[in-house]
């Protein structure tokens, strides 16, 4: 009798152990936890910890953020106190971005790591480094699983980063190639930036649009189709008119601190593509949702710090969608924020303002470097003085104003140099400044918004290294089931490979 009651209170014991594991499940990595149903993966392009401070310290300033809710014609209507969405994840890690080849990676080569858990050759889309085997995503792997799949973007949805989801190119400029890509690659919601439809050689942009529809996708190309897209929609294409008929820039979406210039089709800002892809991604099988702040990167190569946290707020906003998603589904969504790259040696602090940092100078800045360089060349064919130039740099960086913002003798002779170079590149001479001083001034970018920006941003107490990728590491921050393996040092590689790994995928 007594040995019959043992094998009861053994069966009793193993019934209530199998109904408390019941949804959980042994993946092929061994990962014996919770399976989520819903994976949202964000990438700020470009982005590292310095990037996100910034941002958090000049939202917080309220002069700042007054001028930050007027450029943005206050969609965001961000509140004084703001808290950053990224101190919501519940893990944090470092990881480590090299490529195959190369210390100092490129997006291309990020993005295949962080889509394929493989590193390889820089200028590589989500091939080997010899570029003789596609290597699988995990959007893909999703796709295959039976999981919706989405793929946003700020800038240009042909792009390295979103490419690198769905394509298997030897090279990021084969914008055509990844176009087709795209067509079959049979994913879900597509939204944010256009293709690159000028790079296209043998497509129009009707025909991408012909394709598109021969494919089954609804395209939504104003502010009235977008809020009509539901569940039934089917499939999705969706970004903003302007990058219809516009190329390069014009394929992604508008910078956030030029949205005040934009008309109200234009301002689907990034969260609002999110927000509609959560409704219409919704199902029974779940979904897989990567989402990059693709013009973070941009800013940062420009080294244009005002319009960089304008950027980064965007993203921050996006992952705050994701976030509350996560709240109502925590045991059926795992959220993951990282960066590709850290991108111009962003640091917070300058020599010439030692430990002193005033992010409330940033309010001054109302325009990106983008748009106004493309103003500055229209500018400059009325060949203005150098006293018409520094009220044109004042009107956009409040530099000159001897209230807030007066100029050193220092900083008036690199505007006036600047001024000089502009002059002589217009006038067909040789530069008065060698090849290497040029590219160290000012990159590749306008001098006078280059200089412009780094003595607003300088006065602010922040500075910049390079015009190009640094090898810093990214944070990643993370929740949900299996996040806990996204903890300590890693590699970019390691953050798919965890996903695969606790959500069966392959």
């Amino acid at each position: 009798m007594k040995g019959f009651l043992k094998i009861l209170a053994a069966a009793a014991v193993l019934t209530s152990c199998n109904s408390a594991v019941k949804d959980t499940a042994q993946t092929d990595g061994g990962y014996n936890g919770k399976q989520p149903k819903y994976i949202f993966y964000f990438i700020g392009d470009g982005m590292s910890q310095p990037q996100i401070t910034m941002a958090e310290k000049a939202i917080n300033d309220e002069e700042f953020l007054a001028q930050f809710n007027t450029q943005t014609c206050n969609i965001y209507n961000i509140g004084k106190g703001y808290k950053m969405n990224v101190k919501r994840f519940k893990n944090a890690a470092l990881a480590t971005t090299n490529a195959e080849n190369r210390f100092i990676t490129c997006s291309a080569a990020a993005a295949t790591a962080l889509a394929t858990g493989h590193k390889t050759t820089i200028n590589t889309i989500s091939k080997n480094g010899e570029r003789t085997e596609n290597l699988k995503t995990v959007a893909e792997m999703a796709r295959d699983k039976g999981m919706k799949v989405g793929v946003i973007t700020s800038v240009s949805i042909d792009h390295a980063t979103p490419a690198c989801f769905y394509a298997h190119e030897d090279d990021r400029n084969s914008y055509e190639n990844i176009g087709h890509w795209l067509l079959k690659s049979n994913f879900d919601f597509f939204g944010g930036g256009f293709v690159r439809w000028d790079k296209y050689k043998d497509m129009t942009k009707e025909q991408f649009f012909d394709s598109l529809k021969i494919k089954g996708y609804t395209i939504a190309t104003d502010l009235q189709s977008f809020n009509a897209l539901n569940k039934n929609t089917g499939k999705i294409f969706t970004t903003v008119p302007k990058n219809i008929d516009t190329v390069h820039d014009g394929s992604t979406l508008p910078y956030n601190i030029d949205l005040d210039i934009q008309s109200d089709d234009n301002r689907i800002i990034l969260k609002d593509f999110v927000k509609k892809a959560v409704e219409v991604l919704d199902n029974e099988k779940g979904f897989f949702l990567m989402t990059e702040g693709g013009k973070i990167d941009w800013t940062d190569h420009a080294n244009d710090a005002v319009s960089n946290v304008y950027e980064t707020i965007a993203l921050d906003q996006a992952i705050g969608v994701a976030l509350d998603f996560y709240d109502k589904h925590p045991e059926e969504t795992l959220i993951v924020f990282t960066g590709d790259h850290e991108c111009g040696g962003l640091t917070l602090g300058f020599a010439g303002t030692h430990y002193e940092s005033a992010f409330n100078l940033m309010k001054n800045q109302t325009i990106s470097y983008q748009e106004f360089s493309e103003q500055n060349r229209k500018f400059f064919k009325n060949k203005p003085t150098f006293e018409q130039t520094l009220e044109w740099i004042k009107k956009n960086f409040g530099l000159g104003d001897t209230a807030v913002l007066p100029l050193s003798d220092y900083e008036l002779k690199r505007l006036k140099t600047a001024y000089d170079e502009v002059n002589n590149f217009l006038a067909k001479k040789e530069p008065k400044l060698s090849k290497e001083e040029l590219y160290l001034y000012y990159g590749n970018y306008d001098y006078i918004c280059v200089t412009a920006t780094h003595i607003l941003d300088n006065k602010a107490g922040v500075d910049w290294a390079s015009y190009s990728h640094t090898a810093l590491p990214v944070p990643v921050y993370s929740s949900g089931p299996g996040s806990e393996f996204l903890n300590g040092y890693i590699d970019n590689t390691d953050i798919p490979k965890t996903m695969m790994k606790v959500a069966d995928l392959k």
